[in-house]
Formats: structure tokens, sequence, C-alpha cells
């Protein structure tokens, strides 16, 4: 299933963000990119994130930056001291001489310095898994708002498929008519070439047409089917693969149903219905 969920915060010095993206996948893969000092807490995120999805392929990058400060500089004070006393000395021997100046002390070279360097900071950690998990509840929504909209989708091709196996279930009403006559065509047939043909032979070639004629056991598989998928959509949670299962079942009894067709009429239907399973199965992909 597709989704998006972002979420970000101050905290600690730090900048942060989480992009959360998920699409469509058999099972369920995460991949995780993290801020430099945040790797430790992959094993514990991946674990929020299984008990909350079952299936996708889901991205999570987390963006980390230290917050910029203003450069902070300090005063010597032995060389302001040494300063001081050389322009005031200076002064004294200069008659008329101002007092040295505070800002022409302050910016000689060596009087001002760079503050020492702070100690490296830690990520806000408590904050960054708390952004996740908050993240992680958007992406969460946002698959449930997709997944309700594939239920009506999905709810609109199941009722077409009904439609079409109710239309298979009177077209092949007329079969047996049609195989009994074509069975006494060959049984006619049959005899003539082998006059003396034994009696379980006949019997034989009477029960194998007479199986190939029958779809009443397919239509009603896919009657049960049909019932087990509206179960599923009724249910609601987790049950992507279950539905997609199922769908090769349906599958399954439609080309079993085209084979046995003996009619123009009923193979076209046993054909939409097989391209109606098919898109079925596409959206079956996307549901978790």
């Amino acid at each position: 299933m597709t989704g998006f969920a972002r979420a970000d915060g101050v905290a600690g010095g730090f900048a942060w963000a989480w992009e959360l993206r998920s699409v469509n996948g058999r099972g369920l893969e995460l991949r995780f990119r993290l801020g430099n000092g945040t790797e430790a807490l992959e094993p514990a995120l991946k674990e929020a994130a299984g008990k909350v999805l079952k299936r996708g392929n889901v991205t999570a990058n987390l963006s980390l930056k230290r917050e910029e400060t203003v450069a902070r500089v300090s005063v010597d004070p032995a060389a302001l001291e040494q300063a001081l006393q050389l322009a005031t000395e200076l002064a004294a021997r200069i008659p008329g001489a101002p007092a040295p100046r505070a800002e022409a002390l302050l910016g000689l070279p060596g009087v001002m310095r760079a503050a020492a360097p702070e100690e490296a900071v830690a990520p806000p950690m408590t904050e960054v898994q708390t952004g996740f998990a908050e993240a992680l509840a958007g992406l969460v929504a946002a698959r449930n708002a997709e997944g309700a909209r594939l239920e009506a989708v999905l709810r609109g091709q199941l009722a077409e498929i009904a439609d079409l196996r109710g239309q298979a279930e009177i077209l092949a009403a007329d079969q047996p008519a049609a195989h009994k006559a074509r069975l006494m065509e060959n049984l006619r047939s049959l005899l003539e070439e082998s006059p003396g043909l034994p009696e379980e032979r006949i019997a034989q070639e009477v029960a194998l047409l007479a199986a190939r004629s029958d779809v009443r056991e397919e239509l009603d598989r896919l009657a049960s089917h049909i019932a087990a998928a509206e179960a599923l959509l009724a249910e609601g949670v987790a049950i992507g693969r279950r539905f997609d299962f199922l769908v090769q079942e349906f599958n399954r009894e439609a080309n079993t149903l085209c084979s046995k067709s003996s009619s123009t009429a009923l193979t076209a239907v046993g054909l939409k219905l097989k391209a109606a399973i098919e898109q079925m199965r596409e959206q079956v992909q996307n549901i978790e």
C-alpha cells in the first residue's frame, strides 16, 4: 500500500525531520536512513513499525541538523594588560595625547581570541524516537485511507464477478443437452468402428464425457470464493496475503470453466470472468 507521512521538530540544539514513504510490496520490507549518532535506534524503530505494518516497501529517512550558533570570543587578560600598559606609557610620553580607548585596545592582535569549542552534543534520541512514532501513525492513517478507497473498488469488482458467474450458470444449464447429443453421436461412431466394444469401455466414455460437460462444481466453488472474499473485506485487518491466495483459486475455477465450455456464449462469459479476476488480482496487490 502506498502512503507518505512527515514529522519534524527542534530539540537539544538539533532540528530533525522524519519522512516515511510506503509503496506496494508482497511482504514487509523496511529501509532506514538515519543521521549520525542515531543508528542505535534502528532495531527499536523497526520493531515498532513491524507491529503496525504487515505489507509494503517502507523507507524511513531521518534528517538531523545541528542548529547554528553564533561564534563566541573572549578576552586574553594577560595580552590586554600588556597592551594597556604599553598604550598608557606611550600616551604619557606624548604631550596632549588622549588616553587609550577600549575599542582600540580590543582591536589589537592577540587581545581577543576565539572561545574554546563546545563539547560535542548528542542528538536528542527521545525526541527523535517520539517523532518517528508520530510519522508512523501518519503513515498508517494514509494507508488506511487508501485501503478504504480500495475496498470500494474491490466490492465493485466482486459484484461484477458474481454477475458473470450468474450468467455462466444460466448458460451452463443448456450444456447437458448439448453434451448428450454429442455423446450419442460419439457412441454411434464408436460402435460403428468397433462393434464388439466391451460395455466397460462404453461406460468409461460416457462417464468421461459427462464429467467434461458438468461445470456446476466450478460454479459452486466460485460462489464460495465470492462469499469468502466478502468476508475478508468485512474483516479488513491484514487480509492482503489471504486475499491474494483466494484470487488464485478464483482464476483456477475460471480456467476450468472455459476448458469445459462447449458453447461460444459460455466461453465468452468465461473469458470476461478471467479478465475481471485479473483486474481484481492487480488491486489485491495493493492492500495490506
